[in-house]
């Protein structure tokens, strides 16, 4: 008999489950595949099972008081806080598209709470593993699959949403960014030449659709990157996503101030398809451009509370 085998999935108890997609998330990171079905995945298992411990009960507290107070819970337990600028001007109802960098860590979470005027909001995320086993979350989700040919009933979805007055958060880019903060405003400018167009056909869908852009910030920690288990791995790109799997495993690193800046209230209808690509873009340099140098001491650090309490730091 084999000891690591295990019984269906939807037999299994979702704690194990969550505990066992983590690992093997950080054997990846640390480029130690070849550990996975060996006892020495063990030896992954407990910051694996503490941060799976901290996901359910974010999916519990979804689940319980909604996805914005959820959202909050989980930042307050991996954060020092939350910093926002130009959160006041969200709309409450209506269609709204917004258009977000993607650094990782917990800037999904920060979005989530910093758009708590809305919850009617979904999200279009790539489909993971670790999503769909958070069965409260997913439902606020519009799954991304991997290939081209998989893609239109998501665009269908989103237009949908959109059209029956909803709130959508996506992300241009596709993939992880430099955060503005920790690789500087070079390099997160460089990676808005990388956004898609899907913007592009959503509006042209719901042409009464709002948007704007929201920019994360200080999210990735500059410690963690020099951490000595980086020196594993050889590449950049590597050496960052260890980093990442760091930062979520050890507590000692959740002490950032997360910061969400978002850009002035646009109108669809006012742009033709190149002039809103250019408006797009030139929204999210200004976000970046006008960061302040003293970004990381912003917010002191809060006390986790039970997902029903809540607070923000706004500017």
């Amino acid at each position: 008999m084999n000891l690591l085998s295990s019984p269906p999935p939807a037999l299994r108890d979702p704690l194990d489950t969550l505990t066992d997609i983590n690992v093997d998330d950080l054997l990846d990171a640390a480029g130690l595949p070849w550990l996975r079905n060996t006892p020495l995945r063990r030896l992954f298992r407990p910051p694996a099972l503490r941060f799976a411990q901290l996901a359910l009960g974010f999916d519990r507290c979804v689940g319980a008081q909604g996805l914005a107070a959820g959202s909050a819970w989980l930042l307050q337990r991996m954060t020092g806080g939350l910093e926002l600028s130009g959160a006041r001007q969200l709309p409450s109802s209506g269609p709204l598209l917004v258009l977000a960098n993607h650094p990782g860590m917990t800037d999904t979470v920060s979005l989530l709470t910093a758009l708590a005027v809305r919850p009617d909001l979904r999200v279009m995320a790539g489909d993971r593993p670790f999503l769909r086993a958070l069965p409260q979350v997913a439902r606020s989700l519009i799954l991304l699959p991997e290939g081209r040919g998989a893609h239109l009933p998501v665009l269908r979805a989103a237009v949908t949403h959109l059209q029956r007055g909803g709130a959508l958060l996506t992300f241009p880019a596709g993939c992880i960014e430099p955060d503005p903060v920790t690789f500087g405003p070079r390099q997160a400018l460089e990676s808005l030449q990388h956004w898609s167009d899907s913007m592009l056909l959503l509006a042209r869908r719901v042409p009464q659709a709002r948007w704007l852009v929201a920019l994360v910030s200080n999210v990735v920690s500059a410690q963690t990157q020099r951490h000595p288990l980086t020196w594993l791995r050889r590449s950049a790109a590597d050496k960052e996503k260890l980093a990442a799997a760091l930062q979520v495993a050890l507590p000692r690193y959740h002490h950032m101030t997360a910061r969400v800046d978002f850009g002035p209230l646009q109108d669809t209808g006012a742009h033709d398809a190149a002039s809103l690509r250019a408006a797009m873009l030139a929204q999210a340099q200004l976000l970046i451009e006008g960061l302040p140098r003293d970004t990381t001491n912003g917010a002191a650090r809060q006390s986790a509370t039970p997902c029903s309490e809540w607070r923000l730091v706004h500017r």
